[in-house]
Formats: C-alpha cells, sequence, structure tokens
C-alpha cells in the first residue's frame, strides 16, 4: 500500500485520536475537513464517519497544520529506503551468516561467564562472543586503544560495508552518514580501569580512557575508519537504541541528508558493575544450570533476562542510488517510530500503551494495515513483566489478527545486548523477510495463560513474511519499532 493510494483506516485513526486531544473550536471548520479527507476516499468513509462522530471541535490552527502534513505527503513522495548490506558480531557466530544459521537451528549463545569471575554471583552466564578477535578489521596498536564495544562495531561496519559491494580502503564520502545505537558506550573500559585501581592501589590508566569509554566512540571509529564524512550520531537510548538507530538512519535518507547510512548498535558490557547492578534490581535470571535453558521468553517458568554482547551494523541506501549501481536488495524499511512511557525507570506501562503507540506510528509511517503484518520479532526479554506486557500490546495493536502472526523472540538465544540487541534482531528481520523463514523461540516449555500468541516455539518454520515488525521497548521508557518488507520493485 502506497500513499498515493489515500488515507488508510490505521491513518484516520491516529487522526481521530489526535483530535480528541484538541480544544473544540469550530464544528463548521471541522466538518469542512473531514470533507477534504473523504474527498475521493470512499473506501475511507466509515472510519471518516466515527471522527466526525466523535471529535466535537478542533482550532483552526491544528486543522491547518493537519491539512498542510496530508498536502505534503500526499505531493511529496518520499526517498525509499532499502537495506543492501549486513555485518553481524554475536554471541551465535561471527558473521552475519553463522550467527543466522545458528539462530534457525535453534543453538543457544549462552554459557558461563568468561570474561571476568562472575562466581559470587546469584547469576553466573551470559551470552558472550566467542572468540573475538580484532586483527582482521583494526591495526594491534588501534584496537589496543579501543574499548571492545568499539572494536566489535567497527568489525560488523566492515562486514556491512564488503557486504555492500562498497570498498573498506576507501573513503565513503560525505553522502554516507553513521548513526548507532548503544547503552552505555565503552562503559566496560571504564570499569576495568576502576576495578584495577581498587585491587592496585594505582591510578595509572591508559591514555585513552578517559575518551576511549565515551558512548559516541563506536560511532567515530567506524566514521574514521571508513571516511564516512556525513552525519555522525549516536543514540543512547537503552534497550531501544539499536532499532532506534536504523529508524533515525532512515529518516537521514528519506530527507535527503545522506544517500547511505551505516546504522545499527553495539554493546559488550559483561564485567562486575553491570552484573551487580542488574542482580540488585532481581532483573537477570538465576537459572544457571544449565545456561542454555536460562533465557526462556514468553515461557511460565521465565525469571529474568541474560546480560548479552553483540554489534550489527545495517547499510541503509537510497533506493535509486542502489539501483544505479546495481546493489543486491535485501529488504526495504518501510516504517519506523518511537515513544516514551513515561511511566517507570524500569517496569513498563502495564497496559503497554507505550509499546502500542510505538507499534501503531511505525505501522502509520510505512501506511500499512495491522492485517497485512506477517511476523513480529519481539522485544521478547524473559522477564516476567515484559512479556506479558508486550503480549497485551500486541493484541491491542493487532486486534483479532493478533492470533495470526508468528512471533518470535532472538533473545531466547542471544540473551540481551541492550543496545546492541536491537540492531541484531533487525539482522533477524531483514533475512526473515528475504528467506520466508522464521528462527524459534527456544526454551518455550511451559505455557503461561497471559501470553497465549503462536512464539515460533523450538523449531524454525518456513513461512511467507511480506511485511515485519521489530520492537525494541528499553530501560527508562523508551520505544522503537521497525517495518520491514520485502522490496517489491
Amino acid at each position: 500500500m502506497t500513499a498515493d493510494m489515500g488515507l488508510s483506516r490505521t491513518r484516520l485513526m491516529m487522526l481521530h485520536e489526535r483530535l480528541l486531544r484538541l480544544p473544540a473550536s469550530s464544528q463548521e471548520l471541522l466538518l469542512e475537513t473531514l470533507q477534504v479527507l473523504r474527498y475521493g476516499e470512499t473506501r475511507a468513509g466509515a472510519a471518516a464517519d466515527a471522527v466526525l462522530g466523535n471529535v466535537r471541535g478542533m482550532s483552526a490552527e491544528a486543522l491547518e497544520r493537519t491539512l498542510d502534513a496530508l498536502g505534503l505527503e500526499r505531493q511529496l513522495p518520499r526517498r525509499r529506503v532499502v537495506i543492501t548490506g549486513i555485518g553481524a558480531i554475536t554471541p551465535l557466530g561471527l558473521n552475519k551468516e553463522d550467527s543466522w544459521d545458528n539462530m534457525l537451528k535453534g543453538v543457544s549463545g549462552i554459557n558461563w561467564v568468561t570474561q571476568f569471575d562472575a562466581s559470587e554471583y546469584p547469576a553466573r552466564i551470559a551470552a558472550e562472543i566467542k572468540g573475538w578477535d580484532p586483527s582482521p578489521f583494526i591495526e594491534y596498536k588501534e584496537a589496543k586503544r579501543m574499548a571492545r564495544c568499539s572494536q566489535v562495531a567497527v568489525g560488523a561496519a566492515h562486514q556491512a560495508i564488503e557486504d555492500a559491494g562498497f570498498s573498506t580502503g576507501e573513503n565513503l564520502g560525505d553522502r554516507t552518514a553513521v548513526i548507532v545505537g548503544t547503552g552505555l558506550g565503552g562503559f566496560e573500559l571504564y570499569q576495568e580501569t576502576l576495578w584495577d585501581s581498587a585491587q592496585r592501589g594505582s591510578f595509572r590508566v591508559r591514555p585513552m580512557t578517559a575518551m576511549g569509554g565515551l558512548p559516541n566512540m563506536p560511532a567515530f571509529h567506524i566514521s574514521q575508519t571508513f571516511g564516512a564524512l556525513g552525519p555522525l550520531n549516536t543514540v543512547v537510548t537503552a534497550c531501544a537504541a539499536g532499532t532506534q538507530a536504523i529508524g533515525e538512519g532512515t529518516e537521514l535518507i528519506r530527507r535527503g541528508a545522506a544517500d547511505v547510512v551505516l546504522a545499527g548498535g553495539v554493546e559488550a558490557l559483561i564485567g562486575h558493575l553491570f552484573f551487580a547492578g542488574f542482580t540488585a534490581m532481581k532483573a537477570v535470571s538465576t537459572q544457571n544450570d544449565p545456561p542454555q535453558e536460562a533465557s526462556r521468553p514468553f515461557d511460565a517458568k521465565r525469571d529474568g533476562f541474560v546480560i548479552g554482547e553483540g554489534a550489527a551494523i545495517l547499510i541503509l541506501e537510497e533506493l535509486d542510488h542502489a539501483l544505479q549501481r546495481g546493489a543486491k536488495i535485501y529488504a526495504e524499511v518501510l516504517g519506523q517510530s518511537a515513544s516514551a512511557d513515561a511511566y517507570h525507570i524500569a517496569a513498563p506501562e502495564p497496559d503497554g500503551l507505550g509499546a502500542q503507540r510505538a507499534m501503531r506510528w511505525a505501522l502509520l509511517d510505512a501506511n500499512i494495515e495491522p492485517q497485512q503484518v506477517d511476523y513480529v520479532n519481539a522485544h521478547g526479554t524473559s522477564t516476567p513483566l515484559n512479556d506479558k506486557t508486550e503480549t497485551l500490546a500486541i493484541k491491542k495493536v493487532f486486534g483479532n489478527h493478533a492470533q495470526k502472526l508468528a512471533i518470535n523472540s532472538t533473545k531466547s538465544m542471544i540473551g540481551h545486548a541492550f543496545g546492541g540487541a536491537g540492531a541484531i534482531e533487525a539482522v533477524a528481520v531483514v533475512k526473515s523477510v528475504q528467506e520466508d523463514r522464521l528462527h524459534p523461540t527456544i526454551n518455550y516449555e511451559y505455557p503461561d495463560p497471559e501470553c497465549d500468541l503462536d512464539y515460533v516455539p523450538n523449531r524454525a518454520r518456513s513461512q511467507k513474511v511480506d511485511v515485519a515488525l521489530s520492537n525494541s521497548f528499553g530501560l527508562g521508557g523508551q520505544n522503537a519499532c521497525l517495518v520491514i518488507g520485502k522490496y517489491k520493485g
């Protein structure tokens, strides 16, 4: 469905919600506006009538803004955004191929912690990147100056650039942007420094410690390494950061600020302070043995998330730019959104209203009806509150269609990589759209009456996927959503 086909029911319902919040002013002007909205829109007449029957009035200024926005949308088609490259370094593999293959097999990347001594903690497991070696991507001296998260981000970007058919040895230029999501960036560098100082009684640190741990360093190192001279940005919205970075990258291309964007997310926070903090919150799973069964989203015996790490970078590209250079196209970014709960620092709003808004706004942005969606990659953290609330939000947004949706949680296998999670999950969504295959939600054994949808339990599935949603709901009530669809020319 495209914008020139007119206002969808989703758009009219969103307009309805906005009109309900505006002060009553001019009934005559409202009637006139709705007639404009209905002109040539016979199939949407019932929705327009619903607006007419429920809204008493609105200000002339607000009406003018609404009409201006609708007029611009109809007159100026947006630049289309496609995905032409993928890079991924995850607990399931050091590239996208191994990561995706293991997702389809239902392999768990969770095991006993090796990066520090976690024996004193109630939770002693994590989803670590296995066998990470930065040397194929970064010179030794440079790697020593970088936090682990920056190393991994550069590695994923290198893979994505090569996958898209660009050269990693030439500057990408001023029409290429970089936008990376992360929760805390190189916080592990500060953590290690403080820990060493406390143990040794010395405050001698590496020269680049103060700079290396800043959240914007992964994006900087990508930009510097590959000569990306366009807009450079970092999204720091906790667990929603990777998803929101891809959404913001999409907007850079739509508004003409860039032709190519390296967008994604990264996190590497497996260490004492992070484990101590989330243990104190009672947010992490303590089902340590066997480690592979601890993350169990939507299962009745879930007891918390498993800390993970990883990075994924997507090459977003303006459609004509991609076609002119003969690029392969994995999928198209149809819509994106972000919203806030404004409720609690950690707990989701009980009715999932923020999550509902994110999904509705993403569908609105894509001009997609809920019943057109085939698949949702859930935030699915394996915490009691999140999984129940997300299920409720999906039901509210999709109505009866929720029972027909395939829903899975990548975190059942990779744990929760915070700022990197949404980007890794976006890779899973893109591959699902490309191949019409869904990875399973593993460890789903005990049904929860409050989580009663189709979570693709325990086995991969072949299924037509034309349109998919990817959800990320972050600490601090920050939500983001992507709509990704098949590229159909």
